[in-house]
């Protein structure tokens, strides 16, 4: 019981701090602004949450092209500490070769809910006709992945059902996701 309860709690924390960590680096390649002056809701929210850890590590890690390298690091070194302290926990001497392996699925796997959350917003959002900050913004964050299925989509009676597709290449992307992590884990 205590062992769920500390991993439900591991989950959630870093789950909501590498999720920041891969929006800071998302938005920052899609070259979303986020100073204060753009009035970017998601900004100050990401840099609250991620800049402890972030801003040290770009000491280290420079930025590859439009990707900031540090902000992946971070996220990937959260995910790490999450499966490190679970496996320290369950006491698996054995399967220390397999936190590694889990936290690069976790990351992959928080990178696929994370856009299956920004899909599933901006499909509400579309339905109100007010336009906001937040709204411009997580339809900047959707837009590269809705383009393609919407150039081969048409229109079905005026209504888009590119989100709706999106949402089904995610769901079928976590699916086989879970399948790789599996063949790996049996690897190990």
């Amino acid at each position: 019981m205590l062992y769920q309860i500390v991993s439900l709690l591991l989950e959630v924390a870093v789950g909501v701090v590498s999720g920041a960590c891969l929006l800071r680096l998302y938005m920052q390649y899609l070259r979303v602004p986020m100073s204060l002056r753009s009035g970017n809701p998601l900004a100050n929210f990401v840099f609250a949450l991620t800049n402890w850890l972030v801003l040290p590590l770009r000491r280290v890690f420079r930025p590859l092209g439009q990707l900031d390298s540090a902000s992946l690091v971070a996220a990937y070194l959260l995910q790490l500490t999450e499966f490190g302290l679970l496996w320290l926990m369950a006491g698996d001497m054995d399967g220390l070769l397999a936190v590694p392996i889990l936290a690069l699925f976790g990351l992959i796997r928080m990178a696929l809910a994370s856009m299956t959350g920004a899909v599933i917003i901006y499909a509400l959002l579309s339905w109100v006709p007010s336009r906001s900050v937040l709204s411009d913004v997580i339809e900047r964050l959707v837009a590269p992945a809705l383009v393609p299925i919407r150039s081969v989509l048409p229109l079905v009676g005026g209504i888009d059902l590119s989100p709706l597709i999106l949402l089904v290449i995610l769901q079928v992307l976590s699916i086989v996701l879970g399948s790789l992590q599996a063949v790996a884990l049996m690897m190990v």
